[in-house]
């Protein structure tokens, strides 16, 4: 078919979850011309598919591996604090309501190997700043009576919460659009080449139709799927495809006000508004396969041992959750990076190509996007994110030329 051109534009987005979204209206508001791309609709991925977590302490999986990992791992936390000012101020901003409620989060032990690792991981958040208390056993109670008796401490962090993830990126995406944005769904960017100091991206459509579009710098914001982005500009980005599982319980009265972790299992659980209770925690779904590759174009598998047993794990620790019904499980793919961070800045090998991808992109996504918006725009970010930079997986890439 022939090429038809798209025209050029400031910056190019691919991918239209929340990073995507929320920087194609940052970009916008900020004056740039944007285009947006994205290969099937907006929001349909992990951005729209997962539990809706605003977790600011550091997860269970990120202290697991020991204290050497974890003080790596604690580096995220510069990035939550921002987060935090940012989700707090995002309905107004916005001017939409996303339900968004931060109204305290708890990681809860209930073994003495359980207290001790609340203990180690309070003292790394201190140090970095981030204002948690650890909460004894009557402390507990008192907080949280819906809690099990075996739980015998947590670690409470009071900006902690959640919001509804069907509606925080479709919300960037409506105002990106008042701003100017043009945004194009069920269309896949095929190629990217440097041309002087421009990229060109060739798409294709739904219909088959192939176009051609100019811009001056290039976001990579495509979630599980920016190494293949990144591959198309002849780039290696450590980021791989996760599976995840999640669950809702049918409706009860309001019973948990708070974002409940659990301090060496892994359990998420909250109760949303409508008074649905969201079960998840990062137990694995499967990839279909094709041949010997993982598929990632099909959505993943539910594992059904891994279904009861998170669910197993949430009535355990809350017993009213025994006298209700599930009501759905679904899954999500996420990406993570090799080392547990987020890509967060300007490609070194590839001026103008930039990423936002990895970590804890729903959590911390907002600020992903300003920021790195931030960067495109005025070539500094207002704070700091050297730490994220994709400059760190450099090595990689040293015998990736640019092109």
């Amino acid at each position: 078919m022939p090429q038809r051109s798209l025209g050029s534009c400031d910056v190019l987005v691919i991918g239209g979850g929340l990073v995507g979204c929320a920087a194609a209206y940052y970009l916008s508001r900020a004056g740039a011309e944007v285009a947006l791309i994205e290969q099937a609709d907006l929001n349909r991925e992990a951005s729209g598919r997962n539990a809706g977590s605003l977790h600011f302490q550091l997860e269970y999986r990120l202290i697991k591996y020991g204290d050497a990992q974890a003080a790596q791992f604690a580096q995220i936390i510069p990035l939550s604090l921002i987060a935090m000012e940012d989700w707090s101020g995002l309905e107004h901003e916005l001017d939409t309501p996303m339900e968004v409620e931060m109204n305290g989060g708890l990681i809860v032990a209930q073994t003495p190997a359980d207290v001790a690792m609340l203990e180690n991981r309070q003292a790394l958040q201190q140090r970095w700043g981030l204002p948690t208390e650890l909460l004894s056993a009557a402390e507990v109670r008192r907080r949280a009576p819906y809690l099990v008796e075996t739980v015998i401490a947590a670690s409470f962090c009071g900006r902690e919460g959640h919001a509804n993830p069907r509606l925080v990126a479709p919300a960037f995406a409506r105002r990106a659009e008042t701003a100017g944005a043009r945004i194009r769904c069920r269309t896949r960017v095929t190629a990217l080449q440097r041309d002087g100091s421009r990229w060109r991206a060739t798409v294709r459509r739904g219909d088959g139709s192939i176009e051609e579009i100019d811009a001056r710098a290039v976001l990579d914001a495509a979630g599980a799927w920016a190494a293949e982005i990144a591959a198309l500009a002849h780039l290696h980005l450590p980021i791989y495809p996760v599976p995840l599982m999640m669950n809702v319980i049918e409706r009860t009265v309001p019973t948990i006000p708070h974002l409940v972790q659990h301090a060496s299992r892994r359990l998420s659980l909250k109760q949303v508004g409508a008074g649905n209770v969201l079960v998840g925690g990062g137990w694995p779904g499967r990839f279909a396969r094709v041949h010997s590759t993982m598929d990632t174009q099909q959505r993943a598998e539910p594992v059904l041992d891994n279904m009861v047993e998170n669910l197993a794990l949430a009535v355990e620790l809350v017993p009213a959750l025994a006298r209700l019904h599930l009501l759905r499980t679904w899954t999500g793919i996420t990406g993570v990076t090799a080392d547990q961070m987020p890509l967060l800045g300007e490609v070194p090998e590839a001026p103008g190509f930039f990423v936002a991808a990895g970590g804890a992109a729903f959590t911390h996504g907002p600020t992903y996007a300003r920021l790195i918006s931030e960067l495109i725009c005025t070539g500094r970010a207002s704070t700091a994110i050297d730490l994220y930079s994709p400059a760190r997986f450099s090595h990689v890439n040293n015998f990736m030329a640019s092109i």
